[in-house]
């Protein structure tokens, strides 16, 4: 029997901020994380779930660059690292931040708040194409984001014969998802140090990045 592929869909700023608080913690570089090795790295966990052996297939990876914090080395840190995971074979798709007027609940003032609001609803319409185009036998989401619970009740609904995962990114498992999807599993923070990109991180055209000094 053919093994199963795995799809990963990679909810960028949730898995961005668990690494941030896994590096607080454990006082240990993370940031300078090897999406592809990391993923790679649960496959055993999932075909042992799945009960058949697995391969890796495509994994996407959704984020956002945030212009809006008015300094630009934020953003060349974050496509430095996007080109990098372009490299090793992730698939990205870039959403953008929205403008959010709100009233502040101390001072009453409004004030302008800046949002990431595409990534679930681009990681959700992927989920549909790649179970109903027949892209994976396994949807495995990098995320512990709510917003997503009806498209994947939508995807079981439709691809029943579908396996679909959550990989709870550390400190981000969540009760509701964790039920909708038996199987689930959690990333342990020390996870995130082993699976680094080298430093300097050499591309196949060999031009060569290295981690920013506080990652």
């Amino acid at each position: 029997m053919a093994p199963k592929k795995v799809t990963y869909l990679i909810d960028g700023f949730n898995l961005y901020h668990s690494v941030r608080q896994a590096q607080r913690k454990l006082d240990l570089p993370t940031k300078w994380l090897n999406i592809r090795k990391l993923c790679e790295s649960r496959l055993p966990n999932i075909g042992s779930a799945v009960g058949s052996r697995v391969e890796l297939g495509s994994i996407y990876y959704f984020s956002a660059y945030a212009y809006h914090m008015n300094d630009p080395l934020v953003v060349e840190r974050h496509r430095n690292f996007v080109k990098c995971l372009k490299d090793t074979g992730v698939q990205v798709e870039i959403n953008r931040f929205k403008t959010k007027e709100i009233q502040c609940p101390f001072c009453k003032k409004i004030i302008t708040k800046h949002e990431e609001k595409e990534t679930d609803v681009s990681m959700a319409v992927k989920l549909l194409e790649i179970c109903i185009q027949n892209e994976c036998d396994v949807a495995a989401l990098m995320t512990g984001d709510t917003d997503l619970a009806p498209a994947v009740r939508t995807a079981k609904r439709l691809c029943p014969e579908k396996h679909i995962f959550f990989i709870f990114p550390a400190y981000r498992k969540n009760k509701e998802l964790d039920q909708l999807c038996p199987g689930s599993m959690v990333i342990k923070p020390k996870q995130y140090h082993k699976h680094q990109f080298s430093d300097p991180y050499k591309l196949k055209d060999g031009i060569e990045i290295s981690k920013p000094p506080s990652w």
